[in-house]
């Protein structure tokens, strides 16, 4: 894969910087105060019989709705592009245009990708065996959600570095050096770390839910605290394939940034829709999680609660419009170093909330991950590492950063 990229100002590039790190930083924390707002027996004295909105595919849903709104952004950029080339009025194209750093100028891609075909017509279906590996993991992480605090969840997505790379080895022959192995054993040992943390020091949940009521787990905040933790690292394995995947695609196909996140928007929009009516038939009666009805009803009865899931469309559109961008046009190590920026953030606001108390075996466990993760990425270097070995990973498509799901 060519290293060329198009070239932006340096005030576009911190647009897009800003614009991860903020979307990306309100992403996580309105997923999670959708989570804590109380939907049912709310004025009831006995706190363990409130019902909080607990809806992960509805919350899945939502992400994908938000995705499908790049196309927007993506149709205004064609029909810019078309009117520029129109008027031949040399007019530079707008900062909108600019901000998708592969921009849908079709002269730009060629000079990259010469001889790379563009992805059109039925190949684009082929974008919809990632967003089934999206839709999965994104299901399971927000159930995930729901047993942990924001910044324990988002510290332990970063093991998808692990997974990414062993299948990067595995599935695209990519050759991983000492270190680099080392520093996956430096991400293992975060993640462990973190995930101590975790059921050593449970969150406390607004009241017993319906995870209780209905007998999917048992009461035990330990148990809770670890099937979370559990969820949210097995979901990665599916997060990971669909990175694969993703660079599989593009490595034989031109798509721009906005095409790919409007096109497993769809598809996951789509997936979703039709899965719906068949888990509400099998499993409806027994977990809410799965009962159409009552989503509906606990998504749109509330006010807060829809109006935070627009506000989650929103930020997770822009998320990986921005994060996307990054990777095309700056490096996928950069935007990965963005993200652990991101996981930061979201820690120090859940504090201020009062979410959650400090940890200190938390801390341990972030840093010695984002140690891992940046010297796995290229950020840092090992001092016997030679700085004339090639970046390989640091060019590849979006497989070392958490794109948001």
């Amino acid at each position: 894969m060519s290293s060329s990229r198009p070239t932006i100002s340096n005030t576009t590039k911190l647009i897009l910087v800003g614009g991860m790190l903020a979307s990306g930083v309100c992403n996580t924390i309105l997923n999670k105060y959708q989570d804590m707002q109380c939907v049912a027996n709310c004025e009831d004295p006995d706190p363990t019989k409130r019902e909080f909105f607990e809806q992960p595919i509805w919350q899945t849903l939502n992400m994908f709705v938000g995705e499908t709104g790049v196309w927007i952004v993506y149709f205004y950029q064609m029909w810019e592009h078309r009117q520029k080339l129109a008027s031949s009025s040399g007019i530079p194209p707008s900062a909108v245009n600019q901000l998708d750093a592969a921009a849908i100028v079709d002269d730009v891609d060629t000079q990259i990708k010469p001889n790379t075909p563009e992805l059109k017509g039925i190949k684009s279906l082929l974008f919809w065996i990632p967003t089934l590996c999206d839709l999965t993991a994104t299901t399971v992480m927000n159930v995930g959600l729901l047993l942990t605090s924001a910044s324990v969840y988002q510290m332990l997505r970063g093991a998808v570095v692990i997974f990414t790379g062993l299948f990067s080895y595995l599935f695209l022959n990519r050759r991983l050096r000492a270190y680099e192995w080392f520093s996956l054993v430096l991400v293992v040992t975060g993640v462990g770390i973190v995930g101590l943390s975790s059921v050593l020091y449970p969150q406390k949940r607004p009241s017993a839910t319906s995870l209780n009521n209905n007998g999917l787990i048992g009461s035990d905040e330990d148990f809770k605290a670890l099937l979370g933790v559990g969820l949210v690292l097995g979901a990665q394995l599916f997060t990971a394939t669909q990175f694969v995947i993703e660079e599989k695609i593009m490595m034989h196909y031109k798509v721009t940034p906005l095409k790919a996140v409007g096109l497993e928007g769809s598809f996951g929009l789509l997936s979703v829709l039709m899965a719906m009516p068949i888990l509400d038939f099998l499993l409806g009666s027994q977990h809410p999680f799965f009962n159409i009805s009552k989503g509906f009803h606990d998504f749109f009865d509330n006010p807060v609660v829809w109006q935070t899931g627009l506000a989650i469309s929103f930020s997770i559109a822009f998320f990986n419009w921005f994060g996307l961008s990054i990777t095309s046009s700056v490096s996928a190590t950069s935007r990965s170093t963005i993200d652990a920026c991101r996981t930061l953030f979201i820690w120090m606001v859940s504090l201020y909330l009062g979410w959650e108390q400090f940890s200190g075996i938390q801390v341990v466990g972030f840093v010695v991950m984002v140690i891992g993760t940046f010297y796995f990425n290229g950020v840092l270097r090992w001092p016997l590492v030679k700085s004339d070995e090639d970046d390989t990973l640091d060019e590849t498509a979006p497989l070392l950063s958490t794109e948001e799901s």
